[in-house]
């Protein structure tokens, strides 16, 4: 008997992202060339790993399209690595706590893109909290925006997406450690992408003030320093969790983290009295950048 191929659907083409490929293009290409973006397009180099974690924001295109870009430039300089990690908060509450996609395809406007199954099982094995589901990610965004950017600079890619409800700095350790620990020991040439906006809906100055806080203690990789500064201060970010493990990760490579670009929705659209932020950032060895 034939087993059937998991496929997930794109299911916010058409509104995080345009649906047609065209527009698509035309759209990630808008942001690579924004005046909040880099300014340039981004040409895939030839591999290598000065750096192997970027934090990316994952709201609409045209909001965060152009700060998200700052962190493509960087990925593409930095070559394809065998798969892309790329993990996002929850938002509709499905699923598992900690949820990773096992095998198959996830689909775009600009094709498919294949589940590395050995990778997601490496993970599953190498953690405590997080096990195989489906329902965490049928209609969550915050990976599935990021699959896009990837496929424009590399084309043909390996992703394992993973959606994590349970944000605190067990979990975001568990998984850090578990990225870590395949990388090093196994031997996975991966990417790790964390999908993760910063404060929501107050003003834009207050906002810079909230997620300079953040951004501070992300740079030092400070995993408890940034849990505890999101309390302290009221700092509705959305993305500790994965944020969380790539703090968890440079720490154990001895990294360094790098603010490529903050910014806010407000600098894209003009309204600045109700606005997200956002920000990208990097891990890189310290001799580059």
């Amino acid at each position: 008997m034939r087993r059937m191929v998991k496929k997930r659907s794109a299911a916010h083409a058409g509104s995080f992202y345009p649906g047609k490929k065209e527009d698509l293009v035309k759209t990630i290409e808008w942001s690579f060339m924004h005046e909040i973006g880099p300014g340039k397009l981004p040409i895939a180099r030839n591999r290598e790993k000065s750096s192997i974690a970027y934090m990316v924001p994952h709201a609409g295109y045209i909001y965060s399209g152009p700060v998200a870009a700052h962190s493509y430039m960087k990925i593409a300089e930095g070559g394809k690595p065998s798969v892309f990690v790329i993990a996002g908060p929850n938002h509709t509450g499905l699923g598992e706590n900690a949820s990773i996609w096992k095998e198959g395809y996830w689909e775009t406007p600009l094709g498919e893109v294949e589940v590395d199954s050995e990778v997601s099982k490496l993970l599953v094995e190498n953690t405590r909290y997080f096990s195989f589901d489906e329902n965490a990610h049928l209609y969550e965004h915050s990976v599935e925006v990021q699959i896009p950017f990837l496929q424009y600079i590399f084309g043909e890619i390996k992703v394992v997406p993973i959606v994590i409800k349970l944000q605190n700095p067990e979990v975001s350790r568990d998984l850090g450690e578990a990225l870590y620990k395949i990388s090093k020991e196994n031997g996975v040439d991966l990417v790790y992408i964390a999908s993760s906006d910063m404060n929501h809906y107050d003003p834009h100055e207050e906002t810079l003030k909230k997620d300079e806080i953040a951004l501070k203690e992300i740079e030092e990789l400070d995993l408890d320093g940034l849990y505890k500064a999101l309390e302290k201060y009221g700092i509705s970010m959305c993305g500790p969790g994965p944020v969380g493990a790539m703090l968890t990760l440079g720490k154990r490579l001895a990294y360094r983290c790098k603010i490529l670009k903050h910014a806010t929705s407000g600098d894209v659209t003009g309204e600045k009295n109700w606005v997200v932020g956002y920000a990208s950032a990097m891990l890189h060895k310290g001799d580059t950048q």
